[in-house]
């Protein structure tokens, strides 16, 4: 039986099929921390403000509670880069994480706000008159916001 030819148009699919199935691969998967790690350097490269971001972190340092206005829990947390940004979570509007410990994991979606020593993260909790998009902390298998 003779060899079948493919034809040039036909070839170029299925070139850019294998191309975007392999960019694809790459790019999805549970590997959400790295996008989110990258989210987050770029926006302290470009010295971002009012960035909304999802991460992840280990808790390097306990700070005392800010008091000057609306009371905030803060604790700098280090993200899988080796980047280090500091949570301010208003514990007006949301639960403190009670048992919050160095060492601990902690994820975050919240505002990003540049600043040489890495970048605040606050807006961790609702929007009580609904005008900004909700954050949260997550430890322990619990949800603070």
């Amino acid at each position: 039986m003779p060899a079948r030819s493919i034809k040039l148009p036909t070839l170029i699919v299925f070139v850019l099929i294998g191309i975007v199935s392999a960019c694809t691969v790459k790019h999805s998967g549970n590997n959400s921390v790295n996008s989110v790690r990258g989210e987050i350097e770029r926006a302290f490269e470009t010295r971002a403000k009012d960035v909304q971001v999802e991460g992840e972190g280990i808790v390097e340092r306990l700070l005392s509670d800010d008091t000057d206005g609306g009371k905030h829990q803060r604790f700098i947390v280090r993200l899988p880069s080796g980047q280090t940004v500091l949570i301010a979570h208003n514990i007006d509007l949301a639960p403190r994480i009670d048992g919050l410990q160095k060492g601990d994991t902690v994820r975050f979606y919240g505002e990003y706000v540049w600043n040489p020593q890495g970048g605040t993260i606050h807006w961790t909790h609702h929007d009580p008159q609904g005008r900004h998009v909700s954050g949260w902390l997550k430890h322990n298998g619990l949800t603070y916001q």
